[in-house]
Formats: C-alpha cells, structure tokens, sequence
C-alpha cells in the first residue's frame, strides 16, 4: 500500500514515520504528479494559508480535487481539515471545499493556548485517545454527509468522517498512538479492495458483452438438408 504525505510545509516528517512504523509505503508528494498511483493521502498540520498559497503555485487544487472524486481517501489534520472544509468563513482564502462541514480557524486561541487532552473517539474502540491540539481549529457545523467522530468535553466537534475524507483538529502523529492512522490505513485498504473488485466486474461484464455478441452472431454453415 502506498500513501502520500502532502509535503509542501507542516509536520511532514512525522506522518511518513508513522505510517511507516505501520508497514506502509509513505512517500511525500509535492507536485501533481506525485498523486498517481497512491491509495490514500495525508494533507498534514501547518499553516492553512501557506499551504493553501503553495497549492495554487503549484497547481495543484484541481489535481487535489480529482483526487478525492476518484475516491482516493484524504486524511486532513488540523491544517488539513481547514483545507477540506467547504467553509472556513473566510471568503479570500481558498480550500479544497471537498467536505460538509464548516470549519473555525485557531478556534481555542493562540499558539500559547495549544493544549493536550485524552479524548473519547468510538471507531477506535474504548481507551480514551491524547490528542494535541496546536493552534487547533474547530468543526462548527457537520452537514448531513458528515458524520462527527469526537467531541470534548465541552461539545466542540474535533474529527468527522465525509465517505473516504477523514478530518481531526488535533495532530494524532504527535501523540505516539498509531489509531487514527491505523483507521485511516484501514480506509485505504478498504477503498482500494472496492476498486479491484470493481475492476474484475467491469471485466466480467466485458467478456458476458462478447460472449453474448458471439451466441447470437448468424451461422455461415448451412444447414438446409441435401435434395
């Protein structure tokens, strides 16, 4: 399995280590060309308008967006997650606007009010997860396609889950528990046994079109009886 890390700035090297820890190919992808070929895609922690400034110089939005609407999961922390919102309230900064959710930038403050807290996040079964939270935004509204995967305490929406988009405001590579990316491994996997076995339906189905074409061509034998 093959999984890209969006390398253009942020906490880069650590998505690939732990991925890697976890027997994945993780490779970092900085142009267009970088995304062929991958099962999933991480879009990492950083500063959300850098990021967003380098995409268009890089040209690299549009590739981004077929991405997703081929199916290819995309894994959004923090930065990430602002960058897959379909609304982050601010007009002039542009995103991938690929997720129903709306999304508050530095939500809990400044970088001296980043915080760490042991929270609740069922999928990934009962033992509570130490999230970090570093200039962290906040989903504000989850539209119907998305569907909330943690709360804190106080009922502030910190993942959500859009089909093959998963999005935390916390940095989970920072933590030491391999779980949201064991989650999101497991995603790809999933997406990528989706397409092959489309991939030998679509064949079948070819073969069924010829067979049929074959049983009901006209015969050249004549099979009139001999006077």
């Amino acid at each position: 399995m093959k999984i890209g890390v969006l390398a253009l700035q942020g906490a880069v090297v650590e998505h690939i280590a732990m991925l890697r820890s976890l027997g994945v190919e993780a490779v970092p992808v900085r142009l267009s060309e970088g995304l062929v070929g991958l099962d999933g895609l991480v879009i990492p922690g950083g500063e959300s308008t850098t990021i967003a400034k380098l995409l268009i110089r890089f040209d690299l939005l549009e590739p981004l967006r077929r991405t997703i609407g081929q199916g290819t999961p995309v894994y959004g922390t923090c930065a990430g997650m602002i960058l897959l919102a379909r609304d982050i309230g601010i007009a002039t900064q542009p995103t991938l606007g690929e997720m129903d959710i709306v999304v508050t930038r530095n939500a809990f403050g400044r970088q001296l009010d980043s915080f760490e807290q042991d929270i609740a996040i069922p999928v990934l079964g009962d033992a509570l997860f130490h999230a970090v939270f570093i200039r962290a935004p906040a989903i504000t509204c989850a539209g119907p396609a998305a569907r909330e995967l943690a709360r804190l305490d106080d009922g502030t929406i910190v993942a959500a889950r859009q089909g093959s988009l998963l999005v935390t405001a916390f940095h989970p590579e920072l933590s030491g528990d391999t779980r949201m990316h064991e989650y999101f491994v497991a995603m790809c996997a999933a997406a990528r046994q989706d397409d092959a076995a489309n991939a030998v339906h679509s064949r079948h189905a070819d073969s069924a079109d010829v067979l049929t074409a074959t049983d009901y061509r006209p015969s050249t034998i004549d099979h009139r009886p001999e006077d």
